[in-house]
């Protein structure tokens, strides 16, 4: 019905919608009886009053794939729910969790099971089992879907097979022949792993009908890649942008600044194989540079990953590199600070507020002493001054990502399906935060003497986020730096902060100068007043309405609780960053809401997929109700309803215009 939605214009003036003859026309191409007309009329009213379908969020993935990866393929939960509710008296708990990791990673579990028989009788009884028992989880799994719905979703060479099995009666014995033969000759025919893989998948996807990914895809780990690549893949899924998903956005658009930070901070977290393995942009220009400037810095080494053990060399390359781009980042700040003076950062000019004869920086009246400097390519009379080296460099770098197709395609991706923010079914989804003064009022900034605040800032923000996609060729325009604003100034959304002390915590001992003082937002969002005033403002009820966030980890460890305002607020970032998740105590929080309500999942710590193979374990913790449906929402109730309502209003406009006279 999408075409649909293209073949009509919207006149409200009398309340209903009124196609042009020339649509209509085109539209009975389609639809070229009034019978046919009619049939589809009755299946969007039928599908109107199913029950919803289950969404799932999850939250500042930054790069963990293993971790991402497992979450989905359980539905946080919901798979093995399922199981038990079907097979509650049938199997035993041992049992239950055999057959859920077989439902998570069909393909390298068939393996393990596979080595552990000798007869293949043996061998082939199980086959049928499990043939069986796949079957009838897909059944219960998908209660709530059309046939045609569920069809879309079962693996293509194997659909007619599974409709069978799926339809067939239980209280004939005339065909139960029939039915033995298709699972013998399955089996028989060497095609019983490639149905219970594709079973596996299909029940994955009827669990979760629709995914929201709620922010930071990238940075810090060490996969992002791979998370692009699942959700290039996935069935139903948007995307609402975080800070780092902007950085890269902003790079690919033309931001060398934010090219800068990209690289320094994969440095940082030794994850410069994504930059240049994983994505083909030639760091040795920069190498070289970085070679002939800098030597080992302890400020500047790379974290160190566990399950990585680079050499000393390595490591002191990777050094000098993150000092390179660093100095190279906080040089490009300069002159945007000077151009955009309504971004209210002239504070962060810091490489103009140095001593270099005495080395130490006077920040807010305060002078401090300055330790693992590294200012060998800056000229203090003009310190935003790039090198001739510098300047090749990025522009390399720049022209190198411009150019590389796997991210041109991850890039085009998280811009199609992403937003800052996303009305769904009632709940305002965003991963930062709506600038709020001390008293709870939105927050005003002004941008070229226009000014902007609350949904209006957030939809700026986002058209020049878009026009500087649109534009790559453009590296200095307004909308370019309103990108970088994204990630470091005070009145984003997406950043929340007075100040960003990178610098600070690089060169400065005194942790006073490292704090980032909050937008109020982050402590005005546990009054629940404040919340449905903030629901109000994106024309949504705050009566029944959430606002669910990401960004900021829920130090769980200390007591904080992620439902906050009486349930209006939901914090979902709960450590999926390795990084993170000593200071919080669990490994991030997930969302689901199906017909029935909402509740939270808080997750431990994913230590390998080999785990949950060998030991049938898994990585959920406490479930919490946030909100139960009084009465079970249905579709008529979702974004899909309204589009599916006025589906319906073109159709009856079509059948008057047409086949009623």
């Amino acid at each position: 019905m999408k075409l649909v939605k293209k073949l009509y214009t919207v006149n409200f003036e009398r309340g209903y919608i009124i196609l042009n003859a020339k649509y209509l026309d085109l539209l009975a191409q389609k639809y070229d009886s009034a019978e046919k007309v009619a049939t589809e009329i009755i299946n969007l009213e039928s599908i109107l009053n199913l029950p919803k379908g289950t969404e799932h969020f999850v939250s500042d993935l930054h790069g963990e794939y293993q971790a991402f990866q497992h979450v989905l393929r359980n539905g946080s939960g919901k798979v093995k729910e399922k199981i038990n509710d079907l097979f509650q008296y049938i199997l035993t708990e041992n049992q239950r969790n055999e057959f859920a990791t077989l439902i998570y990673y069909p393909e390298e579990k068939l393996q393990l099971i596979k080595n552990h028989f000798y007869n293949e009788l043996e061998l082939n009884q199980w086959y049928a089992e499990m043939i069986e028992r796949m079957i009838m989880l897909i059944s219960f799994a998908s209660s709530k879907y059309t046939r045609s719905k569920l069809r879309k979703a079962l693996p293509n060479q194997f659909v007619y097979i599974i409709e069978e099995l799926l339809y067939k009666k239980n209280d004939s014995t005339n065909k139960d022949d029939y039915y033995s033969k298709i699972v013998q000759q399955i089996i028989s025919l060497g095609q019983a792993d490639k149905l219970i893989i594709g079973l596996a998948y299909t029940t994955q996807r009827l669990v979760v009908d629709h995914l929201h990914v709620v922010g930071d895809i990238y940075d810090r780990g060490p996969e992002p890649d791979k998370i692009m690549e699942t959700l290039i893949g996935y069935h139903s899924v948007d995307i609402q942008w975080g800070n780092h998903d902007v950085l890269w956005l902003g790079a690919f658009a033309g931001s060398k600044v934010c090219l800068a930070n990209i690289i320094r901070i994969c440095a940082r977290y030794d994850n410069l194989d994504i930059i240049e393995d994983v994505y083909g942009i030639n760091l040795r220009p920069l190498l070289n540079l970085a070679e002939k400037y800098y030597e080992d810095n302890p400020a500047f080494r790379p974290k160190v990953h566990s399950d990585k053990s680079p050499s000393d060399h390595e490591q002191l390359q990777i050094t000098k590199i993150h000092q390179a781009i660093a100095m190279i980042q906080f040089k490009l700040e300069i002159p945007i600070i000077k151009r955009r003076p309504y971004f209210n950062m002239s504070e962060r000019l810091l490489l103009e507020k140095i001593d270099y004869e005495k080395n130490e920086i006077t920040i807010h009246g305060k002078t401090y002493p300055l330790v693992n400097s590294c200012f060998a390519t800056v000229n203090p009379e003009q310190p935003d001054q790039l090198l001739d080296e510098e300047e090749q460099v990025i522009e390399k770098l720049l022209f190198s990502v411009q150019h590389s197709e796997k991210l041109a395609r991850h890039m085009k991706f998280l811009m199609k399906k992403g937003s800052l923010y996303l009305k769904y079914n009632g709940n305002l989804l965003i991963h930062g935060c709506i600038p709020l003064d001390e008293e709870g009022n939105m927050e005003k900034m002004t941008i070229e003497n226009k000014t902007y605040a609350g949904r209006e800032l957030l939809d700026t923000f986002e058209y020049n986020l878009r026009y500087s996609f649109e534009h790559p060729e453009m590296t200095d325009d307004l909308a370019t730096d309103m990108v970088w604003y994204l990630w470091t100034g005070e009145y984003s959304s997406l950043f929340g902060k007075r100040e960003m002390t990178t610098f600070e915590r690089y060169f400065i001992k005194e942790k006073e100068t490292h704090k980032e003082k909050k937008n109020p937002y982050y402590y005005l969002r546990e009054n629940e007043e404040i919340c449905k005033k903030l629901l109000a403002e994106f024309d949504l009820d705050p009566e029944q309405g959430h606002i669910i966030n990401g960004h900021t980890p829920v130090k769980e460890i200390e007591g904080e609780n992620p439902i906050k305002a009486n349930g209006r607020m939901i914090v979902i970032d709960g450590g999926f960053s390795k990084p993170y998740q000593s200071v919080t105590g669990i490994a991030g929080y997930t969302l689901l809401y199906n017909s029935y309500g909402m509740q939270l999942v808080a997750h431990k710590h994913f230590h390998s997929k080999e785990d949950v193979l060998c030991d049938g374990t898994d990585v959920l913790s406490v479930k919490r109700v946030v909100d139960k449906e009084l009465v079970r929402k249905k579709v008529r109730e979702t974004n899909i309803g309204k589009e599916l309502l006025q589906e319906i209003e073109i159709l009856n406009s079509l059948r008057e215009y047409r086949y009623m006279n």
